[in-house]
């Protein structure tokens, strides 16, 4: 059987956009003549649709979009398509909705097979829209028995988890009533790390049921979630047939009766992974929600020259501006390093001196202020006039402003609400400080784009005079390391303490952690890129004593 596996970039709701894709694909193909085309999870609806879901128009919409997939199916008579859609129980219990895998041919309906396992942990709240599965079966098609999944159900694996948490395994049930292929349609997000999960997971699976796998995962940013395609195929001897490229679309045919030379398995650096990733991520919420320029601060410093480095990857040189908006306490050498930055990315430059409307402001506030002493107040005042300058910038030309602040300093709250944390995406709010590092090397891996002088010199908010982050903060490597075990983890402070960390140091970042919830639950839209990130996977309450 031939069967092609296409790794596609479908869109939230643009249910004739994927039509246009599906039917795009199946034209590339006629001349290869595949017994099955597969599409990933939900793709007619694009995923994750949320609360769409609970639209009836949303519902509507889909089931016209189903029937528009069976004529397009028509024009194809000799190949199938095996495609993720929503459908309608018909039961009045429950949600009323399955996550469903939909095979077709010739414009008719062949066979469906509802998603089994609905997770509900970190960013996945399936159980609040889906139903289960009533029944699990394989399907005779052309010789071979498919045993079709979605998702979550090959991902009952009792090596993976700690704990048991579904009481079913789909694949094995499959397997068991004499499967031949098994085949998995997904839209698995990336994190740090995944594809070797994914890769091992889907390999047990084989190595157990000596059953040919496909996995088919979806490309593309969709709000603060990337996927990372990386899609797979094995043979029913273990041996590894394809992996699909990373956070690309592609479309690969494998004839199982005579499988492509045998590939080796080599996951993907992690920095070239996060580099990639976060590019998507730019990329697609910008295009996705009809943006195609973006404005963000450039202080001098480490974060903003990465950001305004991966912007320019991802949108080009001419679509990104960069703005100076140097105080009294801002260095002639941080003004120049940005500048130099921006020639070497060849994008727009701008400086803006914020010092004429800071001193307007301490003018107004002066009697209101008076007798006390100045305190982190005016240090505000200069991130908010800062942000205020952009997001003007940003509603006069039709900029996307992007916060450049990293995940060490939203962790504590070391970043200004209505200031540095104003904007539409951002884009470092998953990356520690380390990493920003790690990145920023990675950025100059071939010739020096960021300055040396930025990586080399102490960070620092340049909001008082000779203002230092180390000031405020533990140094970056063991603040980062508290916050891993913290956040990532799940530690208690005793543990973390047990792992010859600082008691005091301990107290400090969980307590500062904790009290910036508020904070955090005001900022942008941030891009996911490791395995805890603060937003949609992360619920945490606001008025609460803990930690």
């Amino acid at each position: 059987m031939k069967i092609t596996l296409a790794q596609l970039n479908p869109t939230i709701g643009d249910f004739e956009g994927n039509l246009s894709k599906i039917d795009k694909t199946l034209r590339q193909l006629k001349k290869d003549s595949p017994d099955l085309v597969v599409f990933s999870e939900l793709f007619l609806s694009g995923y994750p649709p949320r609360d769409l879901l609970q639209r009836k128009g949303f519902i509507q919409k889909s089931q016209e979009a189903l029937r528009s997939l069976l004529e397009i199916s028509g024009k194809f008579p000799e190949t199938a398509l095996l495609c993720g859609t929503i459908q309608p129980t018909g039961k009045n219990v429950g949600n009323g909705l399955y996550n469903t895998a939909i095979l077709i041919q010739n414009g008719k309906i062949l066979f469906v097979q509802h998603k089994s396992l609905l997770p509900t942990y970190d960013v996945f709240d399936e159980a609040r829209y889906f139903d289960p599965a009533p029944q699990i079966e394989p399907f005779d098609f052309k010789g071979e028995r498919l045993g079709i999944t979605i998702c979550e159900d090959a991902w009952n694996d009792p090596q993976l988890w700690p704990k048991k948490i579904y009481s079913s395994n789909p694949v094995e049930i499959l397997a068991h009533k004499g499967a031949t292929i098994i085949i998995n349609i997904s839209a698995s997000p990336f994190t740090i790390g995944k594809e070797e999960i994914r890769y091992r997971l889907i390999r047990n699976h084989v190595q157990k049921h000596r059953k040919p796998f496909l996995l088919l995962n979806q490309i593309g940013g969709n709000d603060e979630l990337i996927f990372d395609g990386r899609s797979i195929a094995f043979d029913g001897e273990g041996n590894l047939l394809a992996i699909f490229p990373s956070f690309k679309e592609d479309i690969q045919t494998f004839d199982l009766a005579n499988p492509p030379e045998l590939q080796p398995y080599e996951p993907q650096d992690k920095i070239t992974s996060v580099y990639e990733a976060l590019i998507l991520g730019i990329l697609d919420y910008l295009r996705k929600c009809g943006f195609s320029k973006v404005v963000l601060g450039l202080s001098g410093g480490i974060d903003s020259a990465l950001a305004c480095s991966l912007a320019r990857e991802a949108v080009g040189p001419k679509n990104v501006l960069g703005v100076s908006m140097p105080s009294s306490y801002s260095s002639e050498a941080s003004v120049e390093d940005a500048r130099i930055l921006a020639e070497n990315l060849g994008v727009h430059f701008k400086i803006i001196p914020i010092t004429p409307v800071y001193r307007s402001y301490l003018k107004s506030l002066k009697e209101h202020f008076a007798e006390k002493p100045e305190d982190v107040t005016e240090e505000n005042i200069q991130a908010r006039v800062r942000g205020n300058i952009l997001m003007a910038l940003s509603n006069k030309f039709g900029y996307l402003t992007l916060s450049t602040g990293n995940k060490s300093e939203l962790s504590v709250g070391y970043c200004t609400l209505y200031g540095d944390m104003s904007g539409g995406l951002s884009i470092l709010a998953d990356v520690p400080k380390t990493m920003v590092y790690r990145l920023a090397e990675y950025i100059n891996r071939d010739r020096k784009i960021i300055p040396k002088r930025i990586l080399e010199k102490p960070p620092s908010a340049e909001l008082k005079p000779d203002q230092k982050d180390q000031d405020t903060l533990p140094p970056y490597d063991i603040l980062d390391r508290i916050l891993h075990l913290y956040l990532d983890e799940g530690y208690t402070k005793k543990e973390i303490v047990a792992q010859n960390i600082d008691k005091n140091t301990v107290d400090w970042v969980v307590q500062a952690v904790e009290k910036n919830e508020y904070k955090r639950r005001q900022s942008p839209p941030g891009l996911k890129v490791t395995s805890k990130a603060f937003g949609m996977g992360r619920r945490m309450p606001i008025a609460a004593k803990y930690g």
